[in-house]
């Protein structure tokens, strides 16, 4: 569904040199599984992610989602055909939770009886009654509600695949485990290919079905959980689990 093809990235620094943040990556994301993207501080999986929807644009390599370079995509089009959520949903203030959730739908021209339907599916799947949430504010939920409603927008045109920057990175722990595990939920009955960015080592083995960890802009392993406790392929990778298994974030 996603494959990246010796992509390099460079960013210029304050000093006039230049931060490799990513160098020859390689990954395939298949399609229906969640990718989890791990790695400290300036690893390069935040930059990976915006490179899917031409936040950024590689410097050498390809970017392929479904096949097609997504340099030869219309940025618009191309971003509209994928969920993206980030940190606290990202919501608009002076929007109700319908709108909000209905907004890309009403930009693509549905008919109103159409989104109408489309938002409260979606506010039902997230497990926010429409009945309860949809005419309130972003100011009138707390965080979880909001990120539920961020998950709920991401998914509102059926994307093929959904883009997760750290989407629980900003919830206080109890409510932080508690979307871990109604996400899973979510992620299985939707079929979606979901590639999420965390800091967390637990969360990423938790929700992926594979976990590709990063370091300095390099890909050191990708596989599935097990794989990178039993069977890691360098010292760094044990080294990385070791310290940050049932540890959290990094």
């Amino acid at each position: 569904m996603i494959r990246f093809e010796s992509v390099t990235k460079t960013f210029p620094t304050p000093e006039g040199g230049t931060h490799v943040a990513l160098a020859d990556f390689d990954l395939e994301v298949h399609a229906g599984e969640i990718l989890c993207l791990i790695g400290g501080s300036g690893s390069g999986k935040t930059t990976a992610l915006r490179l899917v929807n031409r936040l950024h644009e590689p410097d050498a390599g390809r970017v392929l989602v479904g096949g097609h370079d997504v340099l030869s995509q219309d940025p618009i089009r191309l971003r509209r055909g994928l969920g993206y959520v980030v940190q606290a949903g990202a919501l608009f203030p002076h929007l109700t939770v319908a709108r909000n959730v209905g907004l890309l739908c009403e930009l693509e021209g549905w008919d109103p009886a159409e989104t109408e339907t489309r938002v409260r599916t979606l506010l039902e799947l997230v497990r926010m009654p429409p009945d309860q949430f949809a005419e309130r504010y972003p100011s009138e939920l707390s965080g979880g509600q909001q990120q539920r409603i961020g998950v709920a927008r991401a998914l509102a045109l059926r994307p093929p695949v959904v883009l997760l920057d750290e989407p629980f990175g900003a919830l206080d722990p109890i409510t932080r485990r508690e979307l871990q595990a109604e996400f899973k939920d979510l992620a299985e009955a939707s079929e979606r290919t979901m590639v999420l960015v965390t800091h967390d080592l637990d969360e990423a083995f938790a929700l992926g079905d594979r976990v590709a960890l990063l370091h300095q802009g390099r890909l050191q392993q990708v596989g599935t959980p097990g794989e990178l406790v039993d069977t890691p392929a360098n010292e760094r990778v044990a080294d990385f689990v070791a310290q940050n298994k049932d540890g959290g974030d990094l």
